[in-house]
């Protein structure tokens, strides 16, 4: 069954939606759909009470890790956090109030996939308190992972085989489709629909979602075993499209009734 996940993106140590693959170390040419007034705790606290567990927290390059520890203050275990995730600090975001800490660039050393840590961070944190963020870009016919801010693409193409073997040593994936992030022009569907036949583990889909349907069909293309984040479409993100409320209420109905 497809649920909604929550997300929170910090840059700068704000809550914004930003357009994916605009932003670079230098900022130029960085595209934001939307700058928060309130904290990230005013959003945590939305998803508290709403019950909506296994959100995730993405720190946006530097100066953000006071606005990730206020946002895990604000719902101990109730959150992932990712950006920046490494050997050296996984444990302490989790002592910080991370349920699980996402890991994604450090692991590739020149570009390439390098196991050893990998392996090296499932044994420190524990296999199910580990996620991989496998964002990606479509290249020809198929999707590769994408890393450095989505500036940088990699070898390790998004497969079967890839994610069987990855699943290894996490307990979850997080997608993000960069060609598509912040734009609300629709999901990529036969990246979803791939992600559902795939992967043996719990996986997030991220990347264009503009419409409640989108819920809908993100259920019917993973066969219900793909969650799905809204960004830029979604109301509390200053969108037009959805409305927090029906994701919220979509979470809450029977199986029987979607």
């Amino acid at each position: 069954m497809t649920l909604f996940r929550p997300c929170l993106d910090l840059h700068e140590g704000k809550v914004k939606q930003i357009v994916g693959g605009s932003l670079t170390d230098s900022g130029v040419g960085l595209r934001t759909n939307f700058v928060a007034e309130h904290g990230p705790e005013h959003f945590v606290a939305r998803y508290r009470a709403d019950r909506l567990a296994g959100g995730h927290v993405i720190k946006l390059g530097p100066g953000n890790d006071p606005a990730a520890r206020a946002a895990l203050a604000a719902w101990p275990g109730g959150l992932h956090l990712g950006g920046g995730v490494d050997l050296d600090n996984a444990a302490t975001w989790l002592d910080a109030g991370a349920s699980k800490v996402i890991v994604t660039s450090w692991l590739f050393v020149g570009g390439a996939f390098v196991r050893e840590r990998l392996e090296a961070l499932a044994r420190c944190v524990g296999r199910d308190r580990l996620v991989v963020d496998l964002s990606c870009r479509r290249l020809g016919d198929g999707w590769f992972v994408a890393i450095h801010r989505w500036q940088t693409l990699t070898a390790l193409a998004i497969s079967e085989p890839t994610l069987v073997d990855l699943a290894r040593s996490c307990g979850e994936f997080l997608v993000h489709a960069a060609d598509v992030e912040g734009l609300c022009r629709g999901i990529d569907e036969e990246l979803v629909a791939a992600l559902g036949r795939w992967s043996p583990i719990p996986c997030t889909y991220a990347g264009g979602a503009r419409d409640i349907g989108d819920l809908a069909l993100v259920d019917r293309l993973s066969s219900g075993r793909v969650d799905l984040t809204y960004g830029s479409a979604l109301d509390i993100f200053g969108g037009t499209l959805v409305k927090y409320r029906d994701c919220v209420a979509w979470n809450r109905m029977p199986e029987q009734q979607r």
